[in-house]
């Protein structure tokens, strides 16, 4: 920046370095807009002022070439192109350029996208679900959870961030969802997992078993001479897509377990023992 510039310093507007990269940059101005947002204070008659000259400040060194002009003193902190001041003499009279350049109205500003975060239960994101979530100024932000979301999984609500100025857009609302475990199900994929205990009777002679899906209970048809490790496939039964409106879902594996009588059986026993003695 020229030596002597007397305008403010846009690096300090920002709470950034001269050097700083344009990584920095726009960190420190998320930041910091976040912080500095009218609707964050809404009692105070300079708020608005403050956030104006934190975005002006942002847009000019955001732009590689107007950043390079600051720099060298050829652009004023409020955008406005400097020139050296010249006279001419026209009927003995100094006229100067006083006026050759016109302060712009006020800046477009672009709001800022906000995040938050969101824990919701298994089933209700693989069922889909809607909460009110408390946003940054006080107010409810309704979020609808689309069913099969993952954890991790980032929602968008477009123009439900930090408000524009101008003709700025509004920020997003980024609402990073975090799914709290299952005691029974667990995900690969859209794919769901679970164990289900069978009987040696159904486990030989083949039967039906009651399994928990994410729709509810359904009878799952055991083959016979099925084993402990035996996996069974309900098509459709997993998780939809939830960042894609398609009725398309995962499957649901069943890994079947198998369990004796929690009673003693004297006529079980008796059979595995003569069938033992027959190998």
């Amino acid at each position: 920046m020229a030596a002597g510039q007397k305008n403010k310093d846009l690096y300090r507007v920002l709470g950034i370095a001269p050097d700083a990269s344009p990584e920095e940059i726009k960190k420190s101005y998320r930041r910091k807009a976040r912080e500095m947002h009218p609707d964050l204070d809404p009692d105070n008659p300079w708020a608005e002022d403050a956030f104006k000259e934190l975005s002006a400040a942002y847009q000019i060194l955001s732009d590689p070439v107007r950043r390079a002009q600051y720099d060298r003193g050829e652009l004023s902190a409020e955008g406005r192109k400097r020139r050296p001041k010249k006279s001419t003499e026209t009927g003995g009279k100094k006229r100067g350029f006083e006026g050759f350049f016109r302060d712009r109205s006020g800046p477009d500003i672009d709001g800022v996208d906000v995040n938050y975060s969101l824990k919701v239960d298994f089933l209700e994101a693989a069922r889909g679900v809607e909460r009110d979530l408390k946003t940054t100024n006080g107010a409810k932000l309704k979020v609808t959870v689309p069913p099969g979301t993952l954890s991790g999984q980032v929602l968008r609500l477009k123009g439900q961030g930090m408000r524009g100025f101008g003709e700025g857009r509004n920020g997003d609302a980024l609402i990073d969802v975090e799914v709290a475990p299952h005691p029974i199900f667990h995900c690969e994929g859209r794919d769901i997992h679970t164990e289900a205990p069978v009987s040696l009777e159904n486990a030989v002679l083949g039967g039906k078993i009651q399994v928990e899906t994410i729709d509810g209970m359904v009878n799952v048809k055991v083959p016979e001479n099925a084993n402990t490790g035996t996996r069974l496939r309900l098509k459709g039964r997993g998780l939809a897509d939830g960042r894609r409106k398609s009725a398309e879902r995962g499957d649901h594996y069943v890994t079947l377990v198998i369990t004796l009588p929690k009673e003693p059986d004297a006529e079980l026993k008796e059979f595995i023992r003569k069938r033992a003695e027959d190998i």
